[in-house]
């Protein structure tokens, strides 16, 4: 295994990690990189326990392998904190983000669909990301909070600095960090008026949620602190997976045209084909956690403090979990995919994702029932937990 070598943010592994997974997976599920001192699991069945078991597989020293820290993170970002901090928080953002909440932007999700796509309409082709997969997140998640159509635009070209990435550092640079701090202030200025000046958005019912303290039992709000790190969360994860999930939809069924050709005859089946493609092509293929005991795994033990990277996109192909997993299958029953995480942590805005991803697909195919895409100018993202087309031509 000496030529057996993965970490998360190597170059080589832009465009297809798939190979070199499968065989962490046949040949070391429990793969050890000595170089930048982490372990990794690969096998679904794994990566399922682990996030079932937050307790050991801990969330408390960061979750992306540059950021990981031997301390436990002082933080109020409901993604780097264990229960039960974590299950407080949680029930607070839950109280705001509601099913009622999500159904409400049915309609709008398939208007702002419709003046993107419209506008490309009789142009012969457009970049399918930068001006349409990219806009319609954000905006989506503005109208959700609050945030006044004057700010979108240039928030969201905030949250792309969130995301810039530089080589052996990863997003842990100065770029990145000045727009997490930016994006943390913009957002933190609208809780503070919704204090004053409460209206029917989630930045008010954030402001105004309550649970009871896990520890004292006395019921409690957000704090300043809380209330924008849900924000910068929600804004910045938000934008970039249904952003990164719509380009490989895009990407994916023009190598798939005879099932692209199936879902605009049938668009009842595009719910199912957007989980398989969440399996097939995870935006965020990758997330970390660390130990907080030894593990004894196939063979292996994993110290107490090991940093663990788990795999989600490999877990996804993983033919001891799916069959013939390297192929698109519309109407493969998903019964279970990783990509949105699981257990404690499964994600908060999954029910949106979902909602967004099937309304783009639906309205691209109402559309345009076939496209190319110029794959010599397609570029891709690829962070150390974000992969996806950042620009991607396509003819129509």
């Amino acid at each position: 295994m000496t030529d057996l070598y993965w970490d998360p943010i190597a170059p080589e592994l832009r465009d297809d990690p798939y190979p070199l997974w499968r065989r962490l997976r046949d040949e070391a599920p429990v793969y050890r990189n000595d170089r930048l001192d982490f372990y990794a699991l690969s096998r679904f069945e794994d990566i399922e326990a682990a996030h079932r078991d937050a307790e050991t597989f801990s969330s408390n020293h960061g979750t992306t392998l540059e950021t990981m820290s031997p301390q436990p993170q002082d933080t109020a970002m409901i993604i780097w904190l264990d229960p039960p901090k974590h299950t407080t928080l949680r029930k607070l953002v839950s109280r705001a983000f509601t099913v009622r909440r999500v159904s409400m932007l049915e309609e709008r999700i398939r208007e702002i669909c419709g003046e993107l796509l419209d506008a490309r309409v009789g142009s012969g082709g457009f970049d399918y990301v930068q001006d349409f997969s990219a806009i319609l997140p954000p905006t989506v998640i503005s109208i959700l909070l609050g945030v006044p159509r004057s700010e979108r635009e240039e928030l969201r070209h905030v949250v792309d600095n969130v995301f810039h990435m530089e080589e052996g550092v990863g997003m842990n640079n100065e770029t990145s960090l000045n727009a997490l701090t930016e994006l943390g202030l913009r957002l933190g200025a609208h809780f503070a008026d919704r204090r004053a000046n409460p209206r029917d958005d989630v930045f008010t019912d954030l402001v105004n949620a309550e649970v009871a303290d896990e520890q004292t039992g006395e019921p409690r709000r957000l704090t300043d602190e809380e209330l924008a790190s849900f924000g910068i969360l929600l804004f910045s994860a938000g934008s970039e997976t249904v952003a990164r999930h719509l380009g490989w939809a895009a990407s994916v069924l023009d190598q798939y045209p005879g099932q692209r050709a199936e879902l605009a005859r049938d668009p009842a089946l595009i719910p199912g084909a957007v989980e398989e493609i969440l399996r097939f092509e995870p935006p965020s293929p990758v997330n970390a956690r660390w130990t907080t005991r030894d593990v004894a795994l196939r063979d292996e033990t994993i110290p107490a403090g090991s940093r663990v990277i788990l795999i989600t996109g490999s877990a996804g192909h993983d033919e001891r979990k799916y069959p013939d997993p390297d192929v698109l299958d519309i109407h493969r029953k998903v019964d279970l995919h990783m990509t949105f995480g699981y257990g404690v942590h499964f994600c908060l805005g999954a029910a949106l994702a979902r909602r967004e991803g099937r309304i783009g697909l639906e309205e691209t195919l109402r559309r345009w029932p076939e496209w190319t895409v110029d794959r010599a100018g397609t570029e891709m993202l690829y962070t150390s937990t974000v992969r996806g087309p950042l620009r991607l031509p396509i003819r129509v």
